[in-house]
């Protein structure tokens, strides 16, 4: 239904049919709606809550599906009929409980495990405790209605890392990074109307990784990168969110900043104010998402935004940089 037809509409659907060929692609549309959180009401049926990135995942597995010979529509919805509310309500529960269900198995497997783990299992398990919490980040952003699940997978996960803490440190494997000398002079690209974490990662791009940066911004839907561009913060992209870290956490992540205090306060404030799982708890928060709100509707353009924004923060990371110093 369209906005006129539909104004409280709360449901986005995708109505889908897949060619019979190649065979791989039912089951990697399905994987794809899977990691996006939709569910199926009927066959070729699915749905999301509606919003503007429920809306954006959709269209990009409508894109995925017509590449390839299929047909897909995306349609705003309100049930009238059949199907209350509150039963796709249900159905959004006993998907992401499902997944809850696994991380907290996993974690008290893991816990019972490490009473009697040599160092070299140890390691492992720290390893292993790592992925669930991925894994447990990836849950949160698609849990749309807030399934009772998330609170039994939480205590779980935080009762096996309290114990890995009481039993003392073991040894990690090296994140993985990428060398700074293979991204120079670089066009980055990102989607268009950038918002707090792609001007933040356009900063950090330019000031610490590429001083030679240039930046693109493109309808996400459709792009296909030329050569020497990088993407950031956009569907398939190089560096775009991993498990719940943002685009910025995962840039200073790869490039080996993370252990830079400024950065790492900042990197905080980014994720709360796009990833909004409350993560970290900071006082400055408020004031910290007013300023990006600011920027965001007082600038015309995205250069504007990023040119605002950049200069904001250089001040946040020498604030922040001194501070945790002095």
């Amino acid at each position: 239904m369209s906005k006129a037809t539909a104004p409280d509409a709360r449901w986005l659907l995708l109505i889908h049919q897949i060619p019979p060929k190649p065979d791989y692609l039912r089951v990697k549309i399905w994987r794809r709606l899977q990691r996006v959180g939709a569910v199926p009401i009927k066959n070729s049926v699915y749905v999301l809550p509606e919003n503007e990135g429920t809306r954006e995942d959709f269209e990009w597995v409508v894109r995925e599906i017509v590449a390839q010979g299929g047909d897909a529509s995306v349609c705003e919805a309100r049930f009238v009929d059949g199907l209350s509310d509150e039963q796709i309500e249900g159905l959004f529960h006993a998907a992401r409980n499902a997944e809850y269900a696994e991380v907290a198995d996993g974690a008290r497997r893991l816990a019972e495990a490490l009473g009697k783990a040599r160092e070299a299992r140890r390691r492992e398990i720290v390893a292993e405790a790592e992925r669930l919490r991925r894994r447990l980040g990836e849950i949160v952003a698609i849990d749309f209605l807030g399934a009772p699940g998330r609170l039994p997978a939480e205590s779980a996960l935080g009762t096996l890392e309290e114990r890995l803490r009481s039993a003392g440190p073991a040894e990690r494997a090296p994140a993985s990074t990428v060398r700074r000398a293979d991204y120079q002079g670089r066009t980055w690209v990102t989607r268009k109307g950038i918002h707090v974490d792609r001007m933040a990662s356009a900063w950090l791009i330019r000031r610490f990784i590429d001083g030679e940066a240039r930046f693109k911004f493109v309808a996400p839907k459709g792009y296909r990168p030329q050569a020497g561009e990088v993407r950031f913060d956009m569907f398939e992209a190089e560096f775009t969110h991993e498990g719940d870290a943002c685009t910025f956490e995962v840039l200073c992540e790869r490039f080996g900043l993370a252990r830079d205090t400024g950065l790492a306060q900042l990197a905080e404030l980014v994720h709360e104010v796009d990833v909004h799982d409350e993560k970290f708890e900071r006082d400055d928060l408020a004031g910290f998402a007013a300023l990006i709100a600011g920027i965001a509707l007082s600038s015309r353009s995205d250069e504007e935004r990023l040119e605002r924004a950049g200069q904001a923060l250089d001040a946040f990371y020498q604030f922040y940089r001194r501070r945790k110093t002095s």
